[in-house]
């Protein structure tokens, strides 16, 4: 007789500066553990392929697709979705008032994807050129084609630092 795998166990880290602690499938995913078991709505889930990038989150710093981890991956890590980013402008991060300073969203779908991969980008590269975004952003879409404002919006945000 062999063993059945173990199917739930129980992961711990931090999202937002704060502890979560849940007993998971093994095989759930960081964007349905935050979602589903966190109740942050904020990160979406546009493809399930890691194509659109809408589902971005940064694990300790650096932007992740989230439809592409499982949530025991990050086991003990530092999690920052979208309702964990603020700053200085009114509590908006630079990136975010540089997105409504810009126009750099439309319909808003994508935009909190952007915002988190445009925020892990400037933690490492505070001022990259046109083309160094461009490239950071490449594995986000935004279907509504508004990617000029976007990079707009992210150099704004690299010349107004919080």
């Amino acid at each position: 007789m062999t063993a059945t795998p173990q199917r739930h166990v129980e992961i711990e880290m931090s999202i937002n500066g704060v502890p979560a602690r849940h007993r998971v499938d093994v095989r759930t995913l960081l964007v349905h553990y935050i979602r589903e078991y966190e109740r942050l709505t904020g990160t979406h889930i546009g493809c399930d392929t890691s194509n659109c990038g809408a589902c971005t989150v940064l694990v300790d710093g650096e932007a992740v697709k989230s439809c592409t981890v499982l949530a025991v991956q990050v086991e003990g890590r530092e999690i920052t979705t979208i309702e964990g980013v603020s700053g200085s402008f009114n509590g908006l991060s630079a990136v975010q008032e540089g997105f409504r300073q810009c126009h750099g969203l439309q319909c808003g779908y994508c935009t909190p994807g952007m915002v988190m991969a445009a925020t892990g980008l400037l933690a490492v590269d505070p001022d990259p050129d046109e083309a160094t975004i461009r490239a950071n952003l490449e594995g986000n879409i935004c279907r509504c084609t508004g990617y000029q404002m976007i990079v707009e919006s992210v150099r704004w945000a690299a010349e107004h630092p919080d």
